[in-house]
């Protein structure tokens, strides 16, 4: 009997834990009044930007040096491959697709990429890649998802000026981001 008795328990709390977990899902909202830059060309916004900082992480927790790689693909979505140096000298990639959710202005996009985590937790129909900032020339761009979970900040250039790194670091406060957690890129100098 108390062989079941302890069965019974580990499924009660296995099912308040499933339950709580649901719960904290469904409390998820994405913050619809945080505005995104007002249109993006994304053929002017394909190609290299490299990572010059960014809230934690999971997936980027040994990331040292990053670069995203974006390309205009003939199906109307977008080609992304990240690349990054880890803290142990080795390079991860991760392939993905982003399709644009917000025709209106190219701002807000959907990404997925090409692992079991993403096929299991698949971006929101608001997207997960919203554009907060985008200089005129497309050499810095302050990237966010808009729960204000992460944030990046990119660059077209390895190296980002103070002044131009700090505008962004503002725009992230004023927008609601925890910027005292972002991490700096470490790469070696060029």
């Amino acid at each position: 009997m108390r062989s079941l008795d302890r069965r019974i328990t580990r499924l009660d709390v296995g099912i308040t834990i499933a339950c709580l977990l649901m719960i904290g899902c469904a409390g998820m909202t994405t913050n619809r009044d945080l505005p995104v830059v007002p249109a993006v060309d994304l053929t002017r916004y394909a190609g290299t930007w490299y990572e010059i900082a960014r809230l934690p992480m999971w997936f980027q927790r040994h990331c040292v040096d990053s670069k995203a790689i974006y390309n205009q693909r003939a199906d109307g979505t977008i080609g992304i491959r990240n690349e990054c140096v880890t803290d142990k000298g080795t390079t991860d990639t991760a392939d993905g697709i982003a399709t644009v959710v917000d025709a209106k202005t190219n701002a807000r996009l959907a990404v997925m990429f090409d692992n079991w985590f993403a096929r299991f937790a698949r971006p929101s129909r608001d997207g997960n890649y919203w554009i907060l900032d985008l200089d005129d020339d497309y050499r810095t761009a302050l990237v966010g998802t808009p729960d204000r979970q992460y944030l990046w900040i990119l660059s077209r250039s390895p190296r980002l000026e103070s002044a131009a790194f700090q505008r962004l670091v503002e725009k992230g406060r004023e927008l609601g981001f925890p910027v005292d957690k972002l991490i700096r890129d470490r790469r070696a100098s060029s």
